[in-house]
C-alpha cells in the first residue's frame, strides 16, 4: 500500500490542470490552505490539498463563483454543514439559466427570421449594390400592439423598410399589465 506523498505548487497544480498563480490565488481568498513551506521556502502540500483544488475546479465548472465558494468552504472549514445554502445557490444558478436560455432562444428566433428577410432582399438587390441589411436594424421602431387578448401590451420591434415588417423581432420581455398605447404626439 502506498502511502501519499505531499505536493509541492508545481507537482499540485500539474496533477489539478491548474498554474501555481492559481494556486497562490485560492490561497489568498481561502478556498485553499496555505501550506507550510519547506527549509528552502517551497510550499508543500498536504494530499487532500488536491482534492480541495479538484472540488473548486468542479464547482466553478459547475457555475459557482471564487467569491461563493469562499463563503461557502469558510463555514465548512469552521465545521459548519452548508448544504442548503448550496442548494439554494444552485436552484438561483438554473433560473438564471433557464432566463438566458430563453432569451437567447428569443435572439435566435429573431435573427433566424431577420436573416430570411434578409435572403429575400438579396435576391432582389443587383449583386453591386447595397441592399442596407444591417442599416435596417437601426432603423426599427419601437410601437405598441396589443396581444390576442387585448389584456396587455407588447413592445415589438418592426422595420421601417420597403414599408413592411422586414425585421421579424418577437415581442419583448417588457410587457406591461393593462399598459395603453403611447401617444403618437410624443
Amino acid at each position: 500500500m502506498s502511502q501519499k506523498r505531499n505536493l509541492q505548487s508545481g507537482a499540485l497544480a500539474k496533477a489539478a490542470g491548474v498554474s501555481t498563480d492559481t494556486l497562490r490565488h485560492y490561497e489568498r481568498l481561502g478556498v485553499l490552505k496555505k501550506p507550510p513551506r519547506t527549509q528552502g521556502g517551497y510550499r508543500l502540500y498536504p494530499p487532500e490539498a488536491l482534492d480541495r483544488v479538484l472540488l473548486v475546479r468542479n464547482a466553478l465548472a459547475s457555475g459557482f463563483t471564487l467569491q461563493e465558494l469562499t463563503s461557502i468552504l469558510r463555514v465548512r472549514d469552521a465545521g459548519g454543514a452548508p448544504c442548503r445554502q448550496v442548494a439554494e445557490l444552485a436552484r438561483e444558478k438554473v433560473h438564471k439559466l433557464d432566463s438566458q436560455i430563453a432569451q437567447l432562444t428569443h435572439l435566435r428566433d429573431s435573427l433566424r427570421l431577420t436573416a430570411k428577410e434578409w435572403d429575400r432582399r438579396l435576391k432582389k438587390t443587383p449583386a453591386f449594390e447595397r441592399a442596407n441589411l444591417l442599416e435596417s436594424l437601426s432603423r426599427a421602431t419601437t410601437r405598441q400592439v396589443a396581444n390576442t387578448k387585448g389584456e396587455t401590451n407588447e413592445r415589438t420591434t418592426v422595420s421601417r423598410h420597403h414599408g413592411n415588417s422586414g425585421f421579424h423581432q418577437l415581442p419583448r420581455r417588457d410587457v406591461v399589465p393593462n399598459a395603453k398605447p403611447a401617444s403618437r404626439d410624443n
